[in-house]
């Protein structure tokens, strides 16, 4: 994939495995945002680490790497998961929406940054310019989301003890809860999904985002009342970072009553009773009652992330 305009050429390519590492990482950039904050540098599979050449582009001017981009997907995944990596050069907007434009692969593009990045003045200005290349290039807002991290020096919460937990080993009974659930939702991409196609597309994204998961189904738990109502659902996992809540949903008669926070409590122990030294959560920064409940929970936030939804193919 090679383009070439105007006075001054702009070529566009995907790496190889033999160029990935040095032409990537030749575009200086001082980490404010994104990837670097994960302390993970790129890196091939190949190589031991998390990106796929071919999945990796770039835009060059003059032979100098000046636009960036990478997709994330687990090892066994066929297609991308996320659009996590992208810088541009000073100066060179235009490269960067070019780049996203021609690029072969369409993702969700997830911006990492630092808790109250609005409020650092150099933090802003860098990720407004990667949030605007974006936008140019067609991806559109959807959702701010709060990533929580706890560990043992927060100390394990409370148990409330009002709830029967139990596994879920049936599929489609554990599809009927997730039904139930997303009545009401205040999560965004499962909105998104209500409003492309229906409940049953929620329930489907949600169901195949959990059975990704390299975590045993057998983790996956259903809440009840002692007199057998039903309260919702709560799953431990293992994404590629390690452990993590990966999913709490209470049901609508069920909710005012304080009760995902039993599910979170009950995930965290879980979790914490199978040797996790951390476990990573997240919830949209306008779900309030849910960011309440990690702060009860001892969950503080270590990452806010800013979600794009990716033009249409």
């Amino acid at each position: 994939m090679t383009s070439t305009t105007g006075p001054t050429d702009l070529v566009i390519r995907a790496l190889t495995e033999a160029d990935a590492r040095s032409v990537f990482t030749s575009l200086a950039d001082p980490g404010l945002v994104g990837r670097p904050l994960l302390g993970r540098p790129y890196g091939t599979l190949a190589e031991g680490g998390e990106y796929r050449p071919d999945w990796t582009f770039v835009a060059e001017r003059g032979g100098e790497v000046v636009a960036r981009a990478a997709f994330w997907a687990a090892p066994e995944d066929e297609e991308p998961v996320v659009l996590d990596w992208l810088d541009v050069a000073d100066g060179e907007h235009e490269a960067g929406v070019r780049l996203l434009r021609e690029a072969p692969l369409k993702a969700e593009f997830e911006l990492v940054l630092p808790p109250g990045w609005r409020e650092r003045p150099e933090v802003a200005a860098a990720a407004e310019a990667r949030i605007a290349v974006a936008a140019d290039a067609g991806y559109v807002p959807l959702v701010e989301r709060y990533r929580y991290a706890w560990t043992p020096a927060e100390g394990l919460p409370e148990r409330p003890g009002r709830l029967v937990f139990r596994p879920e080993p049936d599929d489609e009974a554990f599809r009927d809860v997730l039904r139930r659930v997303m009545t009401g939702t205040l999560d965004a991409h499962a909105r998104k999904a209500l409003a492309e196609g229906g409940v049953e597309q929620a329930v489907r994204e949600d169901f195949e985002h959990l059975a990704w998961l390299s975590s045993p189904r057998e983790w996956w738990q259903v809440a009840h009342t002692p007199d057998g109502e039903l309260v919702g659902v709560h799953v431990p996992g293992e994404i590629p970072s390690g452990p993590a809540a990966a999913f709490i949903g209470v049901v609508p008669e069920q909710r005012g009553r304080g009760y995902a926070y039993d599910l979170l409590a009950e995930c965290t122990h879980f979790l914490a009773g199978r040797g996790a030294e951390t476990i990573a959560a997240s919830t949209d920064t306008g779900n309030a009652p849910m960011a309440a409940n990690f702060a009860r929970a001892g969950y503080p936030i270590t990452q806010h992330r800013y979600c794009m939804s990716p033009p249409a193919r």
